[in-house]
């Protein structure tokens, strides 16, 4: 059965974030993860928060009132060198939680300056034909 329509890609992912925390998260989006900050429009822009974008993903990141980070629900980033990443958010003081859980990846959870859970994973390597043949 058709429905009429057809997903073509994810937009944007939104997360949380606390009211004046707008540099903490650029210092993690940007400053960590390399990401582009965008300018919001005007009538938004007057809400707070920010916008990143880095490759074809785009992070919303939005005031509310009663901020709680997120600690199951979270974004999943399909990066390439996940072991560079892994690294990188090491050495800026993220905790990096491997988790050989999902089929065909590597990933791991680690989360950002404020408490969000963050995944980041890639596809396995396919085993090499002379690997399979052994």
């Amino acid at each position: 059965m058709t429905s009429g329509f057809t997903f073509e890609r994810l937009h944007h992912v939104q997360l949380d974030i606390p009211a004046g925390a707008e540099d903490e998260c650029r210092a993690f989006w940007h400053g960590v993860l390399g990401m582009t900050e965008l300018a919001k429009p005007p009538v938004l822009a007057a809400r707070g928060g920010c916008w990143f974008r880095g490759g074809g993903v785009e992070v919303h990141l939005g005031v509310v009132p009663e901020f709680r980070p997120s600690r199951k629900g979270h974004p999943g980033f399909q990066v390439g060198d996940l072991d560079a990443l892994a690294e990188r958010l090491a050495a800026h003081g993220h905790e990096v939680v491997w988790d050989d859980n999902l089929p065909g990846h590597r990933r791991f959870h680690s989360s950002d300056r404020l408490g969000n859970r963050l995944e980041f994973l890639e596809p396995s390597p396919s085993p090499s034909p002379a690997a399979a043949d052994a």
